[in-house]
């Protein structure tokens, strides 16, 4: 599951979000636009102890245990989106490593990459996050970010989420 997504293929960032759900459904309809493959990216690091020094060590997972758990949040997003059994509509890579440097390696000669954006009402909180600003801002293709819907303005609208096209090269 760590190889590089190969040919006519884009690329989603997956963190069991509303917003990286929204990019997936996104992402289907573009794919389908564009006789493309869908490349559904998780990218986990193992947490660090973080529990205080008298705490049981079996109370922290072990690594084998955070990477099935990052499996299933992988898992259970492209279920959400496609159902319980998938056509291979869509491929899924699981890759341990800072989620901007993988979701870039896995993007490298994708049309696209599709994240999502959490949509911020408040001044001074950034429209993008961390992950999404580097991958902004180092992509060598084209990313698109994708609004988690807002479910009350959706109702109101009758509308999909739409989506922001921004280029690698900043």
């Amino acid at each position: 599951m760590t190889e590089l997504a190969a040919g006519n293929r884009i690329v989603v960032g997956v963190d069991g979000s509303d917003a990286s759900t929204a990019a997936l459904r996104w992402a289907t309809e573009q794919a389908r636009a564009l006789h493309a493959e869908v490349v559904a990216v998780h990218a986990w690091e193992q947490a660090g102890p973080g529990l205080a020094p008298y705490a049981p060590a079996s109370a922290c997972p072990t690594a084998a245990e955070q990477r099935d758990q990052a499996a299933e949040l992988l898992a259970s997003t492209v279920r959400e989106v496609f159902g319980p059994p998938t056509d291979r509509a869509v491929q899924t890579v699981l890759v341990e490593g800072p989620p901007a440097r993988v979701l870039l390696q896995q993007a490298h000669g994708a049309l696209l990459l599709a994240l999502g954006r959490t949509p911020h009402r408040q001044r001074g909180i950034p429209a993008v996050g961390v992950v999404s600003r580097e991958c902004l801002r180092h992509a060598t293709v084209p990313v698109v970010t994708v609004p988690a819907p807002d479910l009350d303005v959706r109702r109101l609208e009758g509308r999909r989420p739409s989506a922001v096209v921004g280029s690698g090269a900043a």
